[in-house]
Parts: C-alpha cells; structure tokens; sequence
C-alpha cells in the first residue's frame, strides 16, 4: 500500500506555459482562433495536480487523470503566459481531489475541480502489456 500520509489538504503546486501556436485552439482543433485552447489550459491544470501529488508519493507510485470540470471563463491570445495552479481538497484514499485555477498574470482565466487516482506504474503498465 503507498503510503499517502504527506498528501494533505492545502498542499499546491503550479506549471506555467507559453501560449504558443501548439497550445492554440486552431492547431489542438478546438476553435478558429489563435487563443489558448481549453484542451491545453486542461492539460496545465492537470500538469499542476500531478507535480503536487508527486512532491508526496514514492517513485514507484504515480497519479492518472480520472475527472476534470473546469469552466473557460476568458481568452488568453498567443504569446501570453499561463500560470495553472492545483491545490488538494480532499484525498480518500487513493483518490485525490483538487481546485484547479489558471491565471494570465492576476486575470482568472479557467476555474473548476479535477480528481486523480494513485497506482504502481509498473502494474499499470503491465495492464497494458508496455514497459517502461
């Protein structure tokens, strides 16, 4: 069993982006424009809650992605830098629930929470038939 004990409620950690013509919503197919797309400003958020989570488990142990409900409540134009931060909630057990925000400098630009779940990466991976 991992043990879980550093994963507390008010522990957070941050990943900061470039919003690049890779992470815009005409290359990830999410829009017509050249904004930040959702599908990245997600994948930051998520960034975030893994690098927090791992700050308190062992090597052997990682975190996956099993629920996001975020809200896009304003546009962030190339070349800009996004700041997306996690903070724990609630861990039950193997789960862990985070609020999850996302900043271009102090303007809030994506809210919502996010759950992720702690298993053996070499189990995981077995399940899968892949190594590494």
């Amino acid at each position: 069993m991992t043990d879980v004990s550093g994963l507390k409620a008010g522990l957070s950690a941050e990943a900061t982006a470039v919003v690049d013509d890779a992470r815009s919503a005409i290359t990830l197919g999410s829009g017509s424009v050249p904004v930040f797309a959702t599908p990245a400003m997600i994948a930051l958020m998520e960034q975030a809650a893994d690098r927090c989570a791992q700050t308190e488990l062992p090597p052997s142990s990682i975190t996956l992605g099993t629920h996001i409900d975020v809200a896009h409540v304003a546009p962030t134009a190339l070349g800009a830098s996004v700041t997306a931060r996690a903070e724990i909630t609630a861990v039950d057990g193997r789960l862990i629930r985070f609020s999850v925000t996302a900043h271009e400098g102090s303007k809030t630009i994506g809210r919502g929470t996010h759950t992720r779940m702690i298993v053996d990466r070499q189990r995981f991976l077995a399940k899968l038939g892949v190594t590494g």
